[in-house]
């Protein structure tokens, strides 16, 4: 497992932007998959985004696209989410999550989980 720490959460209005940051305390994300999942209050987790090892592919939640977008800088291994148009309904727990190999939708599939970070959105 990889340890990762989440950041940048925090209470916002609706239409507001936030960005969340996720440090990795390991020597190299090189061929790790990123990603973010959300669990609002009584709910199972969702998956929000995921890029693969090299940055040159992202996915996203159909409730998210065009919103937010995910990144990541190995050198200083790193991974974010920029989320802009922030609506009520984005509250949530927000995980930080990686997994040696590709890409994946799955919360199953990704073996290390940061403990995440709240983001509350208010109307």
């Amino acid at each position: 497992q990889v340890r990762l720490v989440e950041s940048g959460g925090g209470l916002v209005h609706a239409a507001d932007p936030l960005r969340l940051s996720c440090a990795a305390f390991v020597r190299t994300l090189n061929f790790h998959a990123l990603g973010w999942f959300l669990q609002a209050p009584g709910k199972e987790r969702d998956f929000v985004a995921v890029i693969s090892w090299n940055g040159r592919d992202s996915y996203y939640a159909d409730s998210v696209k065009g919103r937010f977008t995910i990144s990541r800088d190995n050198a200083m291994n790193a991974v974010y989410l920029q989320m802009n148009s922030l609506k009520p309904e984005d509250t949530a727990v927000y995980y930080c999550v990686a997994r040696a190999g590709a890409t994946s939708r799955r919360a199953a599939d990704f073996t290390s989980w940061g403990r995440g970070t709240q983001v509350t959105v208010s109307s």
